[in-house]
């Protein structure tokens, strides 16, 4: 039984990925390219918004690495205190990583490292009220630009059944497969 799917209508607009498809299906016709077509426009719709994020994040004077360490501290919620081990595990970063960004984040006032006062050998990371400020203006100028792509694409009934279709597509690729 083959896994082919019917041929869809044709798209009134294309992108780059069907380009990319119509390649593959005039060089190897035997190739079923649905899957190639979603996790090709995921991909670039990632670089893209990546690529926007970076640009709102940079106007607030910080890069995305950095949003993601203030944005990580501000979601866990008061006191804002994290250890850098946590942070490291939450941002899938190495210690060497971690360190780096702390350094600078520090420098800039806008975290501050302590001693934790329930372990000797270990250390607290903590959100200035300055990095707080900063943090909510950057997550809500990165929302903006997520919430105008999606609106100039989408409307809600449209985001939110892509969004619960992702939410899907994801979970089966981050489970355990036996």
């Amino acid at each position: 039984m083959s896994s082919q799917r019917p041929t869809p209508a044709a798209p009134s607009r294309k992108d780059p990925v069907d380009a990319i498809i119509e390649q593959w299906a005039t060089v190897r016709p035997d190739l079923d390219t649905a899957a190639m077509e979603v996790f090709g426009r995921i991909g670039r719709l990632a670089r893209a918004m990546g690529d926007r994020m970076e640009q709102a994040y940079a106007a607030l004077g910080i890069a995305r690495g950095e949003f993601d360490v203030l944005a990580t501290l501000r979601r866990s919620g008061e006191p804002y205190t994290l250890s850098p081990r946590q942070l490291s595990a939450t941002l899938m970063l190495t210690t060497g990583g971690m360190t780096g960004r702390l350094d600078k984040l520090e420098r800039a006032g806008l975290l501050r490292r302590s001693p934790d006062p329930h372990d000797r050998r270990g250390l607290q990371v903590t959100l200035t009220e300055r990095g707080l400020e900063l943090v909510d203006r950057a997550v809500g100028a990165g929302l903006a630009v997520q919430t105008d792509a999606l609106a100039a694409a989408l409307n809600a009934e449209q985001a939110g059944r892509l969004a619960d279709l992702l939410r899907e597509l994801l979970l089966s690729t981050e489970t355990p497969r036996s």
